[in-house]
């Protein structure tokens, strides 16, 4: 039932958000600073919306402008499942914040749905079409027009502890290799004993094990949806493999026990604590960690015998499609693209810029870490579907329940089942 009922609030909320910006007789309603290309910087009092994982980002990009703009952004988080939901709630009551940020896949949905403020024309004239992340801004655009930006981007890699690598008798500055090599190094920590655990996955986010999982799917040669994005293919050789090995280290308690109920919210906290070995997790937290005091390192995801692959994710950013401060809100955006905050804010943090003129820095070039990470972008994938969310990252979507079953349940037919549900599922869309 709450799965029916929160996939029907999407779709209602889009037709009224759709219906109410049509009243309005334009893509963008009218109000201050609604005409024209140029960012106003007038001492506006901005709302900005994000999701749980890309909130540190979203403040260090707001606490920056804050301190040296006269408009404020105010950055509200919401759980990452939750999310959506949030968005289609406020779209419907014609409430949407001055601007949000949403996963990267699921920008052509919410820019076909009028979510977003019409940015073709700003765009065009900021200079920076052709040097921002073409995949975030081919994703936000929708029928010819732009209305999203990149804000953030993300891949999956491997973080390891270099403290723990040290202490188990593991080379800090190799490692590893395979996945398969990956459960062995998680293992030797685990063997540490006391609060350590050998490594830690979202076992109940359907998000979090697209992103981690995945790239060990399409690093052992398999995919996980058709080039459409109309059919699964999660009921497969390699899946099964991948999934198989994660839930030996949850049976053997190499991984954390809490990795069964983590559904997001504390990913990040339970590698920032120093206790876990090795585990999956997005590049960006890479300095986000280290500034709790935990020296890291950084590896490929790979299949279970080799070959290396990410997940390309981050967020894209848009204008809310009821915000009466667009002049404002671009400001922000255009700031958050310019040379200062993509080398002083991200680069700096060892972020991946947005930014590809940009992504040999002053900080990035004396990193490997950081030029492992920006050479992966040629082995991953960001995946595309039109009903992604309510088939993949939705609380109730049959591929959560898929996750569920493979990891702590009847593996076989979780994967069987869920190969066809997820299929119906995307049929929808």
């Amino acid at each position: 039932m709450r799965s029916r009922g929160l996939r029907a609030l999407a779709v209602s909320a889009a037709a009224l958000l759709v219906a109410a910006v049509a009243a309005c007789g334009g893509d963008e309603p009218a109000g201050p600073g609604a005409s024209g290309t140029a960012g106003v910087d007038d001492g506006a009092q901005l709302t900005l919306w994000t999701r749980a994982a890309t909130e540190s980002v979203s403040k260090a990009y707001a606490d920056a402008y804050n301190a040296t703009h006269k408009n404020k952004v105010t950055v509200t988080s919401y759980p990452n499942e939750e999310y959506p939901a949030k968005l289609a709630s406020a779209a419907g009551a014609k409430a949407l914040p001055d601007l949000f940020g949403a996963d990267v896949v699921f920008a052509a949905q919410y820019a076909s749905q009028g979510l977003w403020t019409d940015v073709t024309e700003r765009m065009a004239a900021s200079g920076l079409k052709d040097k921002v992340s073409p995949g975030h801004l081919n994703a936000g655009t929708w029928e010819g027009k732009n209305y999203a930006v990149p804000h953030t981007v993300d891949m999956s890699v491997m973080l390891y502890n270099k403290d723990l690598y040290a202490k188990a008798g593991l080379d800090p500055e190799k490692g590893p290799a395979s996945l398969k090599e990956f459960a062995e190094h998680a293992r030797k920590i685990d063997k540490l004993g006391g609060d350590v655990n050998g490594t830690y996955f979202g076992g109940n986010c359907g998000g979090c094990v697209e992103f981690t999982f995945w790239p060990s799917v399409w690093g052992a040669g398999g995919d996980v949806l058709d080039a459409k994005g109309e059919n699964a293919k999660v009921d497969s050789k390699e899946m099964a493999d991948v999934f198989a090995l994660y839930r030996a280290l949850y049976d053997e308690g190499v991984a954390a026990p809490a990795s069964k109920d983590e559904a997001g919210p504390t990913w990040l906290g339970a590698l920032q604590s120093g206790k876990i070995g090795i585990a999956p997790g997005p590049s960006v937290w890479l300095g986000l960690i280290e500034e709790k005091g935990v020296k890291m390192g950084v590896a490929p995801i790979s299949g279970p015998d080799g070959g290396d692959s990410t997940f390309i994710g981050g967020d894209a950013i848009g204008i809310g499609a009821t915000s009466t401060k667009a002049a404002q809100a671009w400001d922000f955006l255009l700031w958050t693209m310019s040379d200062e905050a993509q080398v002083e804010v991200i680069a700096k943090n060892k972020g991946v810029p947005i930014r590809t003129d940009l992504a040999s820095n002053k900080y990035s070039s004396a990193d490997p870490r950081i030029v492992l990470i920006n050479s992966l972008v040629a082995k991953g994938k960001t995946p595309y579907a039109k009903n992604f969310n309510a088939s993949f990252n939705d609380p109730q979507s049959p591929w959560l329940q898929t996750v569920r079953g493979a990891l702590f349940g009847d593996a076989a037919k979780s994967l069987a089942d869920g190969n066809a549900a997820i299929s119906k599922s995307l049929q929808q869309g």
